[in-house]
């Protein structure tokens, strides 16, 4: 699962399409959230190393940097976000999340389902 701080950088990335840190940093107090470089860095990092964001290298002023694109996060994250409710709740979470999808209208957990690339009632 993904942190608050962690989802804003990864929301300021998908808004900037594709940025060094920097660019980030400033993206982020364009929003009002007042973070140091190196943290915004960290959590790039940090991102890449979960596979919800990717990175190339390039030359820049004084040597060489990272720029990082969102990943298709979406997928990833509700797998995550699904295996958090299965480690916390056990498979009835699992029953109770389909449940409140299919709340959300016709095709609500279906619709979710297709998205995590479960069947109805597997965890």
């Amino acid at each position: 699962m993904l942190g608050p701080l962690e989802s804003e950088v990864l929301l300021a990335l998908s808004a900037l399409s594709e940025a060094p840190a920097r660019a980030v940093r400033e993206e982020l107090d364009r929003r009002g959230i007042d973070v140091a470089y190196t943290t915004v860095a960290t959590i790039l990092a940090r991102l890449h190393q979960k596979g919800m964001v990717r990175r190339r290298r390039e030359a820049c002023r004084g040597g060489e940097r990272f720029v990082y694109r969102a990943a298709d996060f979406e997928r990833r994250y509700l797998r995550s976000l699904l295996e958090g409710v299965v480690e916390l709740f056990g498979p009835v979470g699992v029953v109770h999340l389909n449940e409140e999808l299919a709340r959300k209208g016709p095709g609500g957990g279906r619709q979710g389902r297709r998205r995590l690339k479960l069947r109805a009632g597997s965890p």
